[in-house]
């Protein structure tokens, strides 16, 4: 679900948990009709006992209450989590492709990365945090940075009804959930019956393994074969497709002043190395990286010139590019731009550690220039590699309480 520029909506960027919770949890809190959640991760920790706390409320008062999780990003949550909230009326999802033959998920690469809130069809949410209090400052060390966008104006109605067909589409074909499902409805809202609180031009761009496998990245390409001024990405597993590499180069070359913030302090010692092996094709061009320092980055953010901004969940490496399912929010906005940047400046500056073209020919050795020549092609040819992995009709199955009798999550995360 891509393609189309909705007028008139309003953009809040949140960084890090320490915003994000507390406004989502609020929205959640002031909902009347409906919450509609999509999560990678969703961890029994202070964030999700959030959570889980807000979701129970608002089902008890009357809210329709849809929650779905990955499987896979969320395997370790108890029965008796699971169970006081399907018993409270919320409307459990679990998205895990396929049976486990002797445990072992075989489609663990293709994952339900989303992360989106609406509520009422009027307020939504949309970005890289997930349920987990690793994205507390608090957690140490560890903890995550990152980002998410509330959205209001029409651009809701649109996020509203991809949620509501990716849940249709994904129960679709499950006959234990054909009946429960028949209360499918349009959605809420159309776009052009909701207010326009703001300025900024919006739309939605997805991925997915049937019609839309690479819109995000060509919404990526697009932008940056249009840019002037301009380019800043942060990203936290950059590993990106030949083209992308090819048209950040061009920039560069032209002129454009094109920065990328990526992991300076990993969560995973591969993140860096990937990454790494790129640099020299880049910095040769011009292309200036720096290395955020201060804890893992976890972002999905980038900007081009002075209105074009994205936030998401998808990162710019393999999994997100050709395997996950995920989406982003385009913003066309200089207010957002403009602020956007001015944290990413912040970032910079402060947390960061610029690697210079000097550093990576001095850092170029025999092996590291085997290891760039092997990444370079790696990035060249692996949309045909992953082509081939199988794919899979996303499935969704509602956990039911009365089955919560026999089943914990160890059970549940089996459901397809």
């Amino acid at each position: 679900m891509s393609g189309r520029w909705y007028d008139g909506n309003d953009f809040l960027l949140l960084e890090n948990g320490e915003e994000f919770y507390p406004r989502v949890f609020s929205r959640i809190g002031e909902a009347r009709k409906e919450v509609v959640v999509e999560t990678f991760i969703l961890f029994e920790d202070k964030v999700g006992l959030a959570l889980h706390e807000v979701l129970v409320a608002a089902a008890r008062r009357g809210v329709q209450v849809d929650l779905t999780i990955d499987g896979w990003g969320s395997p370790d949550l108890s029965e008796q989590f699971i169970a006081s909230l399907v018993e409270a009326g919320v409307r459990l999802h679990v998205f895990d492709p396929g049976p486990r033959p002797f445990g072992m998920r075989p489609n663990m690469l293709r994952r339900m990365h989303r992360k989106i809130v609406v509520v009422d069809g009027e307020i939504g949410f949309i970005g890289g945090i997930n349920y987990s209090a690793d994205h507390l400052a608090d957690y140490g060390p560890e903890a995550k940075q990152d980002y998410a966008v509330e959205m209001q104006g029409p651009i809701v109605a649109e996020v509203h009804r991809f949620v509501h067909a990716n849940l249709a589409a994904g129960t679709r074909h499950n006959p234990q959930t054909r009946r429960w499902w028949r209360w499918r409805r349009r959605a809420r809202h159309a776009p052009e019956e909701l207010p326009k609180p703001g300025s900024a031009r919006a739309m939605l761009v997805s991925r997915d393994n049937g019609a839309h496998t690479t819109d995000i990245e060509r919404q990526y390409r697009v932008a940056i074969r249009a840019a002037r001024e301009r380019i800043v990405i942060a990203n936290a597993y950059f590993f990106p497709g030949y083209r992308l590499i090819r048209d950040l180069r061009r920039a560069a070359r032209r002129g454009v002043d094109v920065r990328l913030i990526l992991q300076g302090t990993p969560d995973m010692a591969i993140v860096k190395v990937g990454a790494s092996a790129l640099y020299g094709h880049l910095a040769r061009a011009g292309v200036r990286i720096f290395e955020y320092c201060d804890r893992p980055l976890h972002g999905k953010v980038a900007l081009v010139d002075h209105e074009w901004s994205t936030v998401g969940s998808s990162n710019l490496d393999p999994l997100s590019l050709s395997l996950n399912l995920e989406a982003n929010v385009l913003i066309r906005d200089r207010g957002f731009n403009g602020y956007l940047h001015e944290r990413l400046d912040h970032l910079m500056r402060l947390s960061c550690r610029q690697v210079t073209f000097e550093q990576v020919e001095h850092e170029s050795g025999l092996l590291n220039v085997v290891r760039s020549y092997i990444a370079f092609h790696l990035v060249r040819w692996y949309p045909m590699l992953t082509s081939l992995l199988p794919r899979h009709r996303p499935r969704l199955e509602a956990a039911m309480a009365h089955e919560l009798a026999h089943a914990g999550m160890g059970h549940c995360k089996e459901r397809p």
